[in-house]
């Protein structure tokens, strides 16, 4: 599985080349065993003489986190989220795929949409987990691999050998993702061989979040990776791309989610560069 570093895709990040000079982020590619299931494993690493707040807005997935000794599950999430980092600090993180986490649940995904939980309420032997995670601190860059080997191994163990309905989920919200033409729930639909509601349903148990929030979630991303990566993009033709009724529709919606106007938003990414 290619696995790209940051700074080529920084999906999720908000205003990422600002935070960069404050933390670093290094990713790794799953093992065979998980990569039907898990995206990327993914280290930061922060040593800060003033506190930092990162903003993310989060990929509709599940992420399990381990820093300080802890290791927290987090669910999607339907709003942009904020991870204070202090002092000197190491987090190691893996991200799944889309409704990849669904397989090691034993309840729907809407059950975990915008919480962050001890894994050991979540998964069968997660307290067990945590405990031999803490013994390798993430604190130590030396404890990296043998802590990945570590989750990997526990995650390995919970997977199912066969075919899990979900994996088909996660294909339609991977092609979600790579295709900026997909812009609506009906045509989705359609395009899939599904009704509505039945594409509704399978979202919300394999993934939590609805086809109409993962939809606009990917193209969240590209509008605020065009506006990283380009000079001055045509708000009204990348508007029309991606969905959006007009170049207005797109700056209310991309405010009232990120918090500034994309011009002001790609102005300050040029900056930070």
């Amino acid at each position: 599985m290619d696995v790209r570093p940051v700074e080529e895709d920084a999906r999720g990040i908000v205003d990422p080349d600002r935070g960069l000079t404050r933390f670093r982020l290094e990713r790794a590619a799953p093992g065979p065993a998980l990569a039907r299931f898990v995206d990327r494993y993914w280290t930061a690493s922060w040593d800060l003489r003033e506190p930092y707040t990162q903003p993310v807005l989060a990929h509709p997935v599940v992420n399990l986190v381990f820093t300080g000794g802890t290791a927290t599950l987090h669910g999607p999430a339907t709003r942009v989220g904020r991870r204070r980092l202090a002092g000197r600090g190491r987090a190691l993180g893996v991200m799944f795929r889309p409704a990849g986490f669904r397989p090691f649940s034993d309840r729907p995904l809407s059950d975990l949409v915008d919480t962050g939980l001890p894994v050991g309420e979540v998964l069968p032997g997660g307290a067990g987990l945590e405990r031999e995670a803490a013994r390798l601190d993430p604190a130590d860059p030396s404890s990296a691999v043998p802590l990945t080997a570590l989750v990997e191994g526990f995650l390995a163990g919970l997977a199912p050998g066969g075919r899990h309905p979900a994996e088909d989920t996660r294909d339609i919200a991977e092609r979600i993702a790579a295709d900026p033409s997909v812009t609506g729930v009906a045509g989705l639909a359609e395009r899939e061989g599904l009704g509505v509601r039945g594409l509704q349903r399978r979202f919300s148990d394999h993934l939590g979040l609805g086809p109409k929030t993962v939809i606009r979630r990917y193209r969240f991303y590209e509008a605020a990776e065009r506006a990283r990566l380009g000079e001055r993009p045509d708000w009204g033709r990348l508007a029309a791309d991606l969905g959006f009724s007009d170049q207005s529709h797109l700056t209310r919606e991309f405010t009232a989610v990120i918090g500034v106007p994309p011009g002001r938003y790609a102005a300050g990414t040029r900056a930070a560069r």
